[in-house]
């Protein structure tokens, strides 16, 4: 099979690669730049274990072809720390037990960070929604959900500081 030239912006590096037209995101990702954070927990797109943000919304990586996402910002669950610190998201799930056996962990910390990006301060309704996507085989989500919730907590104190220094 022809391979195309292609370049992905993962996790703020930008990498060029020659792949089969139909290579999936989520085979690049693991097989060809070694971010094995991302799973594959299903062959049917059902679980959510391969989410990873696409210009910051949730996208299976399971499903999606890596030559459609050129021009995009691709971020993994390896690309959540910053500077050597833990998201609030990776903090709250560790601190709350979240990550129960981890497998799932990585869609549901990609789906929890898209959700808190664009919503700090969700209701449990709100989580439950956001996160009905992500499948977890070992626990009643109990955990995960006060997680999200402990995480959207931290992460407004953490804004409520940062408006107070800078004025």
């Amino acid at each position: 099979m022809t391979k195309e030239l292609i370049r992905l912006k993962v996790n703020g590096e930008t990498h060029e690669l020659a792949i089969a037209p139909n290579k999936l995101l989520l085979d690049v990702l693991r097989e060809d730049l070694g971010l094995t954070g991302s799973k594959r927990g299903c062959d049917d797109s059902s679980c959510g274990c391969c989410t990873v943000l696409i210009d910051g919304m949730p996208m299976l990586s399971c499903v999606a072809l890596a030559t459609s996402y050129q021009d995009a910002e691709i971020t993994t669950v390896e690309g959540l720390a910053r500077d050597g610190e833990l998201d609030p998201v990776q903090e709250a799930f560790m601190s709350w037990g979240g990550a129960q056996c981890g497998f799932c962990t990585p869609g549901f910390l990609m789906t929890t960070h898209a959700l808190l990006e664009k919503n700090p301060d969700p209701t449990l309704d709100q989580v439950r929604e956001a996160l009905a996507s992500n499948i977890c085989r070992c626990t009643g989500y109990t955990q995960i959900y006060e997680s999200v919730l402990a995480a959207a907590q931290k992460i407004r104190e953490k804004r409520k500081n940062e408006i107070a220094i800078s004025k």
